[in-house]
C-alpha cells in the first residue's frame, strides 16, 4: 500500500472484555475487571474515550457471562438522570457514557480460548473492513491518545499497525515482542517478525506490543483455523505473524505513557498518576502521599 492508495477508514474497534479478572479477586467476583474505577471512571471508559478521540464510530465488545454491567454503563439511566435533574444537578458528568443508538454491539465468547479467539468472535460485525483492537487493561495516556496516533499513521501508510513500547529486557518474556526492520520515521518501524512471550535470551528486541492494533480483515480468516499456541490458547500474535510478508506491517512507538492495569501495582500507579494531574485533587493526594512516606 502506498501513501496515495485509497483505503478504507478505521470505523470499528473491538474490545475484548470477556476475561475473568482472576488477578483482582475477590473484587472481580461480581464486578467485571473493566468496571473497576481509576479515580471516578471505570477502566473501560478510558479505552472508549481513546477510541472516540481517534474517530472510531462503532464499538464492539466481546463479552462473557457476568459482564452485563459493562454494557449498562453506556446505556441511558433514566431514573438516575431524572433524579439528578429534579435536584438541579448537572448531567455533564454522564456525557462520556452516552453512545449513539446502534453504535455499541456485543458478541459472546462462550469459552475462554485466548485473545485470538476473542477477536475471531467479532468477525461477523467487523466484516470486510480494517479495524482497531483495544485492550482495556492497557491504559494508554497521551495527547493525542495512542489510537489517534495509530490512525494517523494508518492514514499515511496503510496495512497493519501495532503499538509498541520499550521495556527492560528482563520483562520481555511477559509480552509479545517485535523483530524490528527498517526505520520509516522516528515513530514508525517496519515489523519483520513477532514472537509471543519469548525467553529473554530468544527475544528479537525489547519492543513489546502494547495493547493497541489496527489490522486488516484477513486476520479473521487466519484465526478461523489456527491451532492453539502459547498457554494452550489461540494467540492473536501467531495470526499476525503469518500476515508479515503478505501485507505491510509496521509498529508505532507510542508517544505517551502506559499503565498495566491488569496488575494490582499498575492499577495503583495509574490511579496515583492521574490523581496527581487533576487540579481538583492533586494537592490533597500529594499531601497524603508525603504523609504516608514520612
Amino acid at each position: 500500500m502506498s501513501g496515495n492508495t485509497p483505503r478504507k477508514p478505521i470505523r470499528k474497534a473491538v474490545f475484548p472484555v470477556a476475561g475473568l479478572g482472576t488477578r483482582f479477586l475477590p473484587a472481580t467476583k461480581a464486578i467485571p475487571k473493566e468496571m473497576l474505577p481509576v479515580i471516578d471512571r471505570p477502566l473501560i471508559q478510558y479505552a472508549v474515550d481513546e477510541a472516540r478521540e481517534a474517530g472510531i464510530e462503532q464499538l464492539i465488545f466481546v463479552t462473557g457471562r457476568g459482564k452485563t454491567s459493562i454494557v449498562e454503563h453506556f446505556d441511558t439511566a433514566f431514573e438516575l438522570e431524572h433524579t439528578m435533574s429534579s435536584r438541579g444537578k448537572n448531567l455533564d458528568v454522564l456525557e462520556p457514557t452516552r453512545i449513539q443508538p446502534g453504535n455499541l454491539v456485543t458478541v459472546r465468547q462462550q469459552v475462554p480460548m485466548g485473545l485470538g479467539h476473542a477477536i475471531w468472535c467479532a468477525r461477523a460485525v467487523v466484516g470486510d473492513e480494517p479495524f482497531a483492537i483495544m485492550l482495556p487493561d492497557e491504559m494508554m495516556v497521551g495527547n493525542p491518545g495512542c489510537m489517534k496516533q495509530m490512525v494517523e499513521a494508518y492514514n499515511d501508510i496503510g496495512g497493519n499497525l501495532i503499538s509498541v513500547l520499550e521495556v527492560p529486557e528482563e520483562e520481555v518474556s511477559s509480552y509479545g515482542v517485535i523483530a524490528p526492520g527498517a526505520r520509516i520515521s522516528e515513530s514508525l518501524t517496519e515489523v519483520t517478525a513477532l514472537v509471543e512471550k519469548p525467553k529473554r535470551e530468544d527475544a528479537p528486541s525489547n519492543l513489546i506490543i502494547s495493547g493497541r492494533y489496527i489490522l486488516q480483515p484477513e486476520v479473521m480468516r487466519l484465526l478461523e483455523g489456527q491451532e492453539k499456541g502459547a498457554g494452550g490458547e489461540i494467540q492473536l500474535t501467531d495470526a499476525m505473524a503469518r500476515m508479515i510478508g503478505q501485507q505491510p506491517f509496521h509498529a508505532v512507538t507510542f508517544a505517551g505513557r502506559r499503565f498495566d492495569c491488569g496488575s494490582k501495582t499498575g492499577f495503583v500507579e495509574a490511579t496515583l498518576a492521574l490523581a496527581l494531574e487533576r487540579p481538583d485533587m492533586a494537592d490533597d493526594v500529594r499531601a497524603i502521599m508525603q504523609r504516608l512516606l514520612a
